[in-house]
């Protein structure tokens, strides 16, 4: 693991040794992104594994499905749960001990005798590995050294993007070695590893605010009602629905031209996931709701293109390249202007962003799955609509 490296004076305490002001920015990068990486990618890797367990299990395409669901459920309903109990325990206790039980809930999945009791305990997977997403991101807010704040979180939501394809990739290599089995053994472990990882560089501590941690949730109903939070919360759900919508839409429509096609053009968007650290902090000095309409106008013009254009394969990779881009641009510009507003409710605030992203990304397969009778262009075209949807609504917020 990267040697860790603290930014900033150490700040006066009570305690007899003095504590970094900062987080350690090389090391949480390392340890943030690759346990971002390991988290999201248990939405993606199951994907491959649907034809061995269908066979095992005697179980059709139809039911199978729901291993995937399931975990993305139980994913977005987590947020709720871990982001407040942080506000009251501590971000580094909570993350630590949801991805050391994701490690249990893992290897569970891998011994699971059928579909049923594998659903069940993907939902429960799903939940545990929540206790990351949500505190990281507020974690970042409050730990980090400012100037490396947009880069850390914009380095965390590419990471969320690009294991699209890192969950399938690994996945596809374990099974092929060890079979469906070991692919959840092997993540388990992993799992294990970055949890030991984060004990160690996150910093002690936190709000450990007094009172219930029902407060937090008695926060929610306010946070919803702020006018100033209302537009940010409303454009939030397409802005990964959008994303996992165009790439099942590529499936569905058979526009990819295939499993292998598909997973080059998801492959071929790296890139632009790569590079949205570097970029965010040249774009620091733009406010987080101006920097939000800008990217999301940004996708609206590439789906659009998508639709209009009829691209080949080049031409597609490039417009993805665009259209992700501007989602990874969104996302962190919305983080930092919702928690900027919240206040003393940052980790409650940016709880519910994250609950809501990810219901979007769970309905975004829907979506994808209603339309895609009717072409990829159609698809593209709504995918537009409602980014603009959204980028209008960011517009509002900026007021």
């Amino acid at each position: 693991m990267t040697t860790m490296i603290f930014s900033g004076r150490a700040a006066a305490v009570s305690a007899p040794e003095a504590k970094p002001a900062h987080a350690p920015f090389a090391a949480t990068l390392v340890t943030f992104v690759a346990t971002a990486l390991l988290a999201t990618g248990q939405l993606y890797g199951v994907i491959p594994l649907l034809g061995a367990m269908g066979r095992e299990w005697h179980a059709p395409a139809s039911a199978l499905t729901w291993m995937a669901s399931a975990f993305g459920f139980g994913y977005a309903a987590g947020f709720l749960v871990f982001g407040p109990l942080s506000d009251r325990f501590g971000r580094r206790r909570i993350i630590v001990t949801g991805i050391s039980a994701t490690a249990v809930t893992t290897a569970l999945v891998g011994l699971a005798p059928g579909l049923g009791a594998a659903i069940a305990l993907r939902v429960l997977q799903g939940v545990t590995t929540a206790a990351f997403a949500p505190v990281a991101f507020t974690y970042i807010a409050e730990r980090a050294e400012p100037r490396h704040r947009p880069t850390l979180l914009s380095a965390v939501i590419g990471a969320f993007l690009a294991s699209a394809v890192f969950g399938q990739l690994a996945a596809q290599g374990i099974a092929a070695v060890a079979g469906w089995r070991a692919v959840f053994a092997v993540f388990a472990v992993a799992f294990a590893l970055v949890a030991a990882a984060l004990r160690r560089v996150m910093l002690p501590g936190g709000p450990g605010a007094a009172g219930s941690p029902l407060d937090a949730y008695r926060a929610m109903p306010g946070l919803l009602a702020d006018r100033r939070l209302i537009p940010l919360y409303l454009a939030t759900p397409v802005v990964l629905g959008s994303f996992v919508a165009l790439y099942t839409g590529l499936a569905l429509t058979g526009a990819a031209g295939g499993a292998a096609a598909l997973l080059t053009l998801r492959a071929a968007a790296l890139p632009a996931i790569l590079a949205i650290p570097f970029v965010t902090p040249a774009l620091q000095r733009v406010p987080g709701a101006r920097r939000a309409t800008g990217a999301l106008t940004l996708s609206v013009l590439s789906a659009a293109l998508i639709g209009l254009a009829h691209p080949g394969t080049l031409g597609l990779a490039i417009l993805l390249n665009v259209f992700v881009a501007g989602i990874g641009l969104t996302a962190p510009a919305l983080i930092e202007t919702i928690g900027g507003r919240a206040g003393a409710a940052r980790g409650t605030a940016v709880s519910l962003f994250t609950f809501i992203l990810f219901v979007g990304a769970s309905v975004g397969p829907q979506v994808a799955g209603a339309l895609s009778a009717h072409g990829l262009p159609t698809l593209a075209y709504v995918l537009a609509a409602l980014l603009a949807a959204g980028a209008a609504l960011t517009l509002t917020a900026r007021r």
